[in-house]
């Protein structure tokens, strides 16, 4: 660990001179890793997939627990809440829920004082890689070894996405979408140039010559179709008038409706993609969907299947590895989901109107204590 304290330095001194050296080695990012996967800068669905998971997820707060109920002001909120000086936690969050969309994995290092974790950092998945009994950090100046610790506490915590025969590393859902996602580019890159070329090919130049010239030189030929690209092509040509010379003649010519309709190719790819991801395709406008009746059911569907799992996920790993005594623990918030709002208003007109259930035991039933309490 890049912990560097002496006996001499006060604990204010020494925790900020261990944080100002832990954030130093992390700034600058490491060498040869990519930090924007292809899939996620040039594929539009894949982008907002990837951003609607983990914006949706991040929004979610986390409620640390403890036997005795909510616990407002113990290390774990605080931690939960701003990890790091520069960071909060929602916004670490985010960043957890994106690599493991992006990369199936997601890498979060403790900075401990004593027995007390003090701060939160995310390495970038690629710069790990799992070495003997632990985990190899590549940094800009050497490399890391993350190990147990006598007690078995290790200060990395490694999250994925299981995948079947690969030990611990994750696989990512832009992996499994990257077929898609290039069938969906390259449809993309198909109208773009039918674009350009105004949807059809316009037509055929046939030279007929005389007699003993039907065809053109090589000279003429080249030039010819230099021509022509340069003057009678793409957007700046369009509509221009042809002027022929002797010999020359124009055959118009054209694509088939069939030949030219790549829209459906494109919103199959798009599902796909939305598939590979949980994200619902009505929720990114992708027509050709109707396994929901609204966009309320789609989206709610996009919650209870793809988010709210997720979430889940990730704040039972870090509360087992921040408490490993499990005294506190932290669990998502659904009650501040806005999008769970109708749900929550349909089960508390049943508990509510259920005349088989006392007072006391309708409050239980909503997370309340049997009786009021008094002030």
């Amino acid at each position: 660990m890049l912990k560097r304290m002496t006996a001499k330095r006060s604990v204010p001194e020494a925790k900020s001179t261990s944080l100002a050296a832990l954030i130093a080695a992390h700034g600058a990012g490491e060498p040869g890793v990519s930090a924007k996967p292809p899939g996620y800068t040039t594929n539009v669905v894949a982008y907002r997939c990837i951003r609607m998971i983990a914006e949706a997820a991040s929004s979610v707060p986390l409620r640390t627990m403890s036997a005795g109920g909510p616990v407002s002001d113990g290390a774990l909120a605080r931690l939960l809440a701003q990890p790091s000086p520069d960071q909060s936690g929602r916004e670490l969050l985010e960043e957890v829920y994106a690599y493991l969309q992006t990369h199936g994995n997601a890498y979060v290092e403790r900075l401990d004082y004593g027995d007390d974790p003090r701060a939160l950092f995310l390495l970038h998945p690629g710069s790990i890689e799992q070495a003997e009994g632990g985990y190899r950090h590549r940094m800009k100046r050497g490399e890391r070894l993350f190990r147990p610790d006598a007690a078995g506490r290790m200060a990395l915590l490694h999250l994925s996405l299981w995948q079947p025969g690969e030990g611990k590393s994750g696989h990512a859902p832009l992996a499994t979408a990257s077929d898609a996602i290039r069938l969906h580019n390259a449809a993309c890159a198909w109208n773009k140039q039918l674009l350009d070329n105004a949807a059809r090919p316009s037509g055929a130049l046939v030279h007929r010559g005389p007699e003993g010239a039907q065809h053109l030189t090589p000279e003429q030929f080249d030039r010819l179709r230099s021509e022509l690209d340069d003057s009678f092509t793409g957007l700046r040509g369009a509509g221009r008038p042809l002027l022929l010379d002797g010999g020359l003649d124009w055959k118009p010519m054209g694509l088939t409706p069939a030949e030219m309709d790549f829209q459906n190719l494109k919103d199959s790819a798009a599902r796909d993609i939305a598939l590979a991801f949980g994200v619902p395709p009505m929720l990114l406008g992708i027509k050709g969907d109707n396994t929901y009746a609204n966009y309320r059911e789609a989206n709610l569907a996009f919650w209870r299947q793809t988010v709210l799992p997720l979430v889940a996920k990730v704040a039972g790993a870090l509360s087992g590895w921040l408490d490993p005594g499990r005294s506190t623990w932290a669990e998502p918030d659904t009650g501040a989901v806005e999008a769970l709002a109708p749900e929550r208003s349909a089960r508390l007109d049943r508990i509510a109107s259920a005349e088989f259930l006392t007072d006391a035991e309708k409050r239980i039933a909503l997370g309340f204590s049997a009786q009021p309490e008094a002030y």
